[in-house]
């Protein structure tokens, strides 16, 4: 603040000097040019009046051409400083004496945080898990505008450029880990100081480019992760059967348990049934844990809950009980052998078709810029170029576009013009995920989704699934439940007990080799088990000493 201020003190006394010597100027133009002298407070108050441009008072006219010269310029330079003092100089010091000045010092005393070097999608979700984990951020951002938000949304944030005393201004050395979330070599260089500093603890890495990987790790990083790379292929899995695992859309708990979300389509034979009579479980050994509506979470629904067409499931089971759920909600229809249409050749793109031809795929690239792959140059919602591409005929479109914006009105269009066609998009930010889904994508996938999941699970050390900060699913060891195991070890356990007192349902078992995923209304446990604990994030996470 302190350079506002400067900086409107010297245009203040800049103007006052102005004023006097526009006054003086005038005393001796009155003087020796129009014969009529003027006093020192008269000349004064006309120049004050002339560059305030509020008019004049006894003076209004001047004959000597050098004189009225003098006045014209003096009125000129009056105009110009109301223009540029307000927005230049009187606005920016106002903004600065009245807007919530950014910290650049930490106000409490953090031990075990995490810190995060830039904000962006990749670490929107980590946030929330971390947040559900109660373990304490501090987020180092360079950019005014976000580091502003991030402060305004409540973020313990520090606004300084990336240098040593950033990383003391974090108290790196009692934090539990550093994530570098900057371009490669802003990454790099993070890497290395903290390194150089002293901080021995892990370092964790999102990088843009897969060859920077190996420097990465050279300069000292923990793990080195490609978030866009492992989302292009999780895409093109969900795209062609010929990848494998097919089930690229689930997260894996355990050796056995997956959960992934299925969008119901219009004439799939669970749209407009009850949850009941759809018998889901008995037909696949899948469970519903899960329904989005109308953007909004329905965790754990009821029996009587109605499969809505559009919506999506979330489903727990197998792996290959939750593809039956997912061949349940397709509509029966002829198996489409076209090409797959890709929009966007960026780094998730360019993944998409790498693995597509791999396989042995017919794929054709549209993309704004031509470049080597790139099949149609143009905008993917042009109908010349969707029909150039044999869209019409497409096993499906892959929308791999930079913002979620863009592809979500590509999603619109898409939906329009060839109804009949999948849609599977890159989504940026979680939140948009459920809007591109309505917008009728068959599946969206977002980068914060997949860089979250991976540094949650490297930074807590443990088996979780976060499919919204509503719902958690959790890998319980039952040795952990202590004084309850032993207790429960005698008697049957009631599901609807466990809700009652922990808020939470136990979705399956594991015993050594075999999963139980349908389970009686009683069952038994014993120190050996495995559960697996559905519920919100805080629920799940009190699990253990509430059933306890």
């Amino acid at each position: 603040m302190e350079h506002p201020r400067r900086r409107l003190a010297l245009t203040l006394a800049g103007v006052a000097a102005l004023v006097v010597v526009s006054a003086l100027l005038y005393m001796a133009g009155m003087a020796r040019l129009e014969g009529r002298p003027r006093g020192f407070w008269d000349s004064l108050e006309w120049a004050a009046e002339t560059l305030t441009t509020t008019g004049y008072g006894a003076d209004a006219h001047w004959t000597h051409p050098a004189m009225v010269l003098f006045v014209v310029g003096v009125q000129f330079a009056g105009v110009f400083l109301v223009f540029l003092i307000v927005p230049l100089f009187l606005i920016p010091f106002l903004e600065s004496r009245f807007e919530v000045r950014l910290p650049k010092e930490m106000s409490e005393a953090l031990v075990g945080h995490v810190v995060i070097y830039r904000y962006g999608p990749a670490v929107e979700t980590l946030l929330a898990e971390l947040a559900a984990a109660r373990v304490p951020t501090l987020l180092l951002e360079s950019d005014d505008g976000a580091a502003r938000r991030l402060f305004e949304a409540g973020q313990r944030v520090l606004h300084r450029p990336l240098d040593d005393a950033a990383l003391r201004a974090a108290d790196l050395r009692s934090s539990r880990a550093l994530i570098a979330n900057g371009s490669d070599d802003a990454n790099a260089a993070l890497i290395l100081a903290a390194r150089q500093s002293g901080f021995t603890g892990p370092i964790l890495a999102l990088v843009e480019e897969p060859f920077h990987r190996r420097p990465m790790m050279l300069a000292g990083a923990s793990a080195v992760f490609t978030p866009r790379h492992i989302l292009g292929a999780a895409l093109a899995a969900r795209a062609s059967a010929r990848i494998d695992p097919r089930l690229a859309s689930a997260q894996q708990l355990g050796r056995q348990l997956a959960v992934a979300e299925v969008q119901i389509e219009p004439q799939s034979r669970l749209a407009g049934r009850t949850l009941a009579e759809a018998a889901i479980g008995a037909t696949t050994g899948a469970t519903v844990i899960g329904q989005w509506l109308g953007g909004e979470l329905h965790a754990l629904p009821e029996p009587e809950a109605r499969l809505q067409a559009e919506s999506v499931l979330v489903v727990a089971g197998s792996p290959q009980s939750v593809e039956r759920v997912g061949e349940l909600a397709r509509a029966a229809a002829p198996a489409r052998r076209g090409p797959f249409v890709v929009g966007g050749y960026g780094e998730v793109g360019r993944k998409v078709v790498e693995l597509l031809l791999a396989v042995g795929e017919e794929v054709r690239v549209i993309d704004r810029r031509a470049a080597p792959g790139v099949d149609l140059v143009g905008n993917v919602i042009d109908p010349g170029i969707l029909e150039a591409a044999g869209a019409a005929e497409a096993q499906a479109v892959i929308l791999a576009l930079d913002t979620d914006s863009a592809t979500l009105f590509a999603t619109v269009i898409l939906k329009d013009a060839v109804p009949a066609v999948p849609v599977i998009a890159r989504v940026n930010q979680a939140e948009n995920v459920d809007r591109i889904h309505r917008a009728g994508a068959y599946f969206a996938l977002s980068i914060s989704q997949v860089s979250g999941q991976m540094l949650a699970r490297k930074l807590l050390g443990e088996e979780a699934v976060a499919v919204d900060p509503h719902l958690m699913v959790l890998r319980v060891p039952a040795a952990e439940l202590r004084g309850a195991t032993r207790r429960r070890a005698r008697s049957a356990l009631s599901g609807a007990e466990v809700r009652r007192r922990t808020g939470c349902s136990v979705i399956a078992v594991e015993r050594g080799e075999e999963v139980l995923i349908d389970l009686p209304a009683e069952v038994r446990f014993g120190p050996d088990d495995v559960l697996y604990v559905c519920g919100s994030a805080a629920a799940v996470r009190r699990f253990p000493e509430a059933l306890g």
